[in-house]
């Protein structure tokens, strides 16, 4: 039987210099500002502690001019996770922002499609453009993590443990996957950058960065399958979650618990 599974985003970054060109191909609206959030997402139950990718920290923010409000094992900490206790990383895709600093995990097993590592490895990698969100440490990074026994790949859907299972959407990256949780409020759906905004899925507006814009078109109504409502379909980077779920006693004001549900309905 399926695990019920408490779900934490964190918060440990933000872009607040951003339009809406930046993160719609289709928009009329090119010039208002739009910002954007950055999140790692925690996962709890009596069967452990999931970690759902790792952020990127203060020298790679330095590096990009995209510097961190917090580095991520600093934010984990506050909310009660030990980097080093961490056993279980799910990397929804390889872009510098969702995963960097996984030498901050060294016990952890990582989850990642096997496609998404072909993706990074392969010939896409001699074009500028493609190779742009990643980086070359982080890659080498899952290597040798891969060398050490400590990676875990799968094929389209698979189970990481019960209740949680993981399913590769591409369009973004050639192996990007979404995260399945069962919570106490029904299915929800981690999209992860298979739909960085609620307007992206919602409206049907791609995201800039894309590999298979066919693949990020049809992620949109799989995710929304996925989970149990659209409410329950969380993006990868919209401010908006932290005002449609409410904020949580014990928690630190950059952290919300997403397994109780939004206190609001979800509009784009």
């Amino acid at each position: 039987m399926d695990q019920i599974w408490q779900v934490t985003a964190v918060k440990y970054a933000e872009r607040n210099s951003r339009t809406r060109q930046d993160s719609f191909i289709l928009d009329d609206d090119h010039a208002s500002p739009h910002d954007m959030d950055y999140f790692i997402w925690v996962l709890k139950s009596p069967l452990g502690t999931i970690l759902v990718d790792t952020g990127y920290d203060q020298p790679e923010g330095d590096r990009r001019g995209r510097p961190v409000l917090r580095n991520p094992d600093e934010a984990l900490s506050a909310v009660g996770i030990d980097p080093a206790s961490v056993d279980t990383v799910i990397i929804t895709h390889m872009h510098y922002d969702h995963a960097g600093g996984m030498n901050r995990f060294p016990n952890a097993v990582y989850h990642i499609q096997e496609t998404e590592l072909q993706y990074v490895t392969g010939p896409c990698m001699c074009h500028s453009h493609l190779r742009y969100p990643f980086s070359a440490d982080h890659v080498c990074q899952m290597i040798r993590t891969l060398y050490d026994g400590r990676v875990r790949f799968h094929h389209q859907d698979g189970e990481v443990a019960p209740g949680v299972t993981v399913h590769r959407i591409g369009g973004h990256t050639k192996g990007l996957q979404v995260v399945r949780v069962r919570t106490q409020s029904g299915w929800l759906c981690l999209a992860s950058d298979a739909s960085h905004y609620y307007e992206n899925f919602l409206k049907g507006k791609p995201f800039p960065i894309v590999v298979d814009l066919q693949e990020m078109l049809d992620g949109f109504q799989t995710v929304q399958r996925l989970a149990s409502s659209p409410s329950l379909v969380v993006p990868g980077h919209d401010p908006k979650v932290f005002d449609l779920f409410a904020a949580t006693d014990g928690l630190p004001d950059f952290a919300r618990r997403l397994d109780f549900g939004p206190v609001r309905a979800v509009e784009a």
